[in-house]
């Protein structure tokens, strides 16, 4: 064998070798790299479905059920009202508890809506609840910078692709029971990554009969709102 056949032997094997280490380390940063993004995703869309969970369950306090629609829930959020109950005092202060048993005897009948005007006129030591309606985006959410209703009906990092949800009245031992779940798919969530390694997440999903992807609720069975990733 001439010198020249062994130099090009010689350049082609160690072509190879360096494919070979390219490819072996590729085949291990790959999955890693797409674990990585996998779970900086999942992160941003389970706060998101949170989000949706919290006004949802404020949505069925005032009107007894779920809603399927987003727009209908960002309405809610944005113009709509919740009761609560507002304590004013507490039951603690005995001095606070006296003084408001004397203003009730004082005053045969009297109502809370009634002490709570005298409150707000200055009598500071009174104790009692008071239901009260408040604008929901006053409660929910307060001090959430992040917090924007209208992101909540698409899947983040999926292109614009939107939130499933679903909300149903189904019979649970003979009560009629409401109930809602809200999906976000692999698919859409891990857009731009890796698909065959998505593809293989989602056949092990099947393979263990969970959902392919994160939910929270669900419309088959109550599970208490709960998220499948909790």
């Amino acid at each position: 064998m001439n010198k020249a056949l062994k130099a090009i032997i010689s350049i082609v094997l160690l072509g190879v070798i360096v494919w070979l280490v390219f490819a072996n380390i590729k085949s291990v940063k790959e999955p890693v790299d797409f674990n990585k993004a996998k779970a900086y995703r999942e992160g941003i869309a389970e706060q998101r479905l949170k989000d949706i969970r919290t006004l949802q369950v404020a949505y069925k306090s005032v009107n007894n059920k779920f809603t399927a629609s987003f727009d209908t829930l960002a309405m809610f959020y944005n113009t709509g009202k919740m009761d609560v109950n507002l304590q004013v005092g507490s039951q603690d202060d005995s001095l606070a508890v006296a003084h408001t048993e004397a203003v009730r005897k004082a005053n045969k009948g009297i109502t809370n809506e009634q002490l709570y005007q005298m409150y707000r006129n200055g009598d500071e030591h009174l104790v009692f609840s008071i239901k009260s309606q408040i604008p929901v985006r006053d409660t929910l959410f307060n001090g959430r910078s992040d917090f924007n209703v209208d992101s909540l009906a698409y899947i983040p990092f999926s292109g614009g692709q939107k939130t499933i949800m679903n909300a149903v009245v189904k019979e649970v031992s003979g009560v009629q029971v409401p109930l809602f779940e809200a999906q976000m798919p692999y698919k859409a969530l891990l857009h731009g990554l890796d698909n065959q390694l998505r593809i293989n997440l989602d056949a092990e999903r099947r393979d263990q009969n969970k959902y392919e992807g994160l939910q929270v609720g669900s419309i088959s069975a109550p599970n208490n709102n709960a998220g499948n990733w909790e």
